[in-house]
């Protein structure tokens, strides 16, 4: 009797399957889907936040390191912190676990030595909140940037006023020690502002096993070895790219792919393209092209960064107060020319790109404001959101994405 009762469900079953129109089985498949896409899309939620830090030209009786929420969906911004107590703290750099930030004093004398100084600061990323943990001399005057190597472990800086280049330990609550390697940069070039070495960027390339120093003094950008067990810093026989003479290269970006690299050039108004050897840390120069449509007066380049999508790739000009786009072609790395973008203010000398790569934030230092642009990921060009900021006289932007 069993088994005719399950015969007869199996017939009831099959008639109820037949009888089901085309219609029912298409809106109930369509729901099921539905429901799977939207679990799917709750699990990978495009963020929402991005916490944006700001450094500065400041006096110690002034806010000088200023942190703002981004709103990804529509660029606005909104004040969450700032601190004092600083001065000229001109150049940031987020730790790459996210809980702590590095900036440089920007000045000739710290601490009662001929120095400047790198201050180190707990980073609560939700809150939006700093809390100083220490500070130490730099090794050198004038220190314009630094950045952290892959490890975490290690703080490099590169000083302008000095011409060297120096690293510090970074401890494991994020305090920093004492400079444990130092070079100073030699040579000279033709312009009036290249009597001396002059370090104006410091970056650890692809596999964290060299440095990178652009030096605006000798038109080159120095390749170091690195070692990260110990943090020393060493010249290599090749010593690194050599620039056009009277170039002035100032900032330094990787593509993400790590096969390229890009310098910008200050004085020269240019971007120079290379093919990164990483095993060997080799720069082989591909093009370089202008920043500028034509001849501007008093004009100097800045910042330089690609994309995160490794399409689009922007310099900033100071003087024709524009960001200048470029596409890059992905199989050889060479750029080709979008056109410039007004940075609504005054010596743009920083700039910065979400993680997203939805906006792009323009730091005004003489204006005293921030725009925020948004970027089409398709052609890669910059159309003003009508947001920005009063701050005064901003030059660095680094940003982190808020859960």
């Amino acid at each position: 009797p069993n088994e005719m009762q399950n015969n007869l469900q199996l017939t009831l079953d099959f008639r109820l399957i037949r009888r089901m129109t085309l219609r029912t089985f298409f809106l109930t498949t369509t729901f099921s889907a539905l429901g799977l896409t939207m679990a799917l899309g709750q699990a990978t939620a495009a963020p929402a936040r991005a916490l944006v830090c700001f450094g500065s030209y400041s006096t110690p009786d002034k806010e000088s390191v200023h942190l703002f929420q981004l709103n990804l969906k529509d660029g606005s911004l909104k004040k969450l912190s700032a601190v004092d107590g600083l001065k000229n703290p001109s150049f940031l750099k987020i730790h790459p676990n996210g809980k702590f930030l590095y900036t440089v004093n920007e000045v000739a004398t710290f601490d009662g030595k001929r120095s400047g100084g790198v201050t180190a600061f707990a980073l609560d990323v939700q809150a939006g909140k700093l809390t100083q943990l220490n500070q130490q001399p730099s090794g050198d005057t004038g220190p314009c940037h630094l950045t952290v190597d892959a490890t975490g472990k290690y703080v490099l800086v590169a000083h302008y006023g000095g011409g060297s280049t120096s690293v510090l330990p970074i401890k494991k609550d994020g305090s920093v020690g004492a400079v444990v390697s130092q070079i100073k940069h030699k040579g000279s070039s033709v312009h009036s502002r290249q009597k001396a070495p002059h370090a104006h960027s410091i970056h650890v390339g692809p596999n964290n096993k060299f440095a990178f120093a652009p030096d605006l003094g000798i038109d080159k950008v120095l390749v170091f070895s690195f070692d990260e067990k110990t943090g020393a810093i060493a010249e290599t026989k090749f010593d690194g790219a050599k620039l056009e003479p009277g170039s002035g290269p100032r900032h330094f970006g990787f593509h993400p792919d790590g096969k390229f690299a890009y310098v910008i050039n200050e004085i020269k108004q240019t971007v120079t393209a290379f093919r990164y050897r990483a095993k060997r840390g080799r720069l082989k120069t591909l093009q370089t092209v202008s920043t500028v449509p034509h001849s501007v007066e008093g004009n100097s380049t800045a910042e330089v960064l690609v994309h995160p999508s490794g399409k689009f790739l922007y310099g900033s000009n100071r003087g024709h107060n524009s960001i200048a786009m470029f596409r890059i072609n992905e199989k050889n790395g060479k750029l080709t020319a979008l056109g410039h973008e007004s940075t609504r203010g005054s010596t743009p000398r920083n700039f910065g790109i979400d993680p997203t790569g939805q906006f792009l934030l323009a730091a005004n230092q003489q204006s005293d404001n921030v725009a925020v642009f948004r970027i089409d990921q398709n052609t890669g060009k910059l159309k003003f959101t009508g947001n920005e900021i009063k701050l005064s006289k901003p030059v660095c932007v680094r940003m982190i994405l808020q859960k």
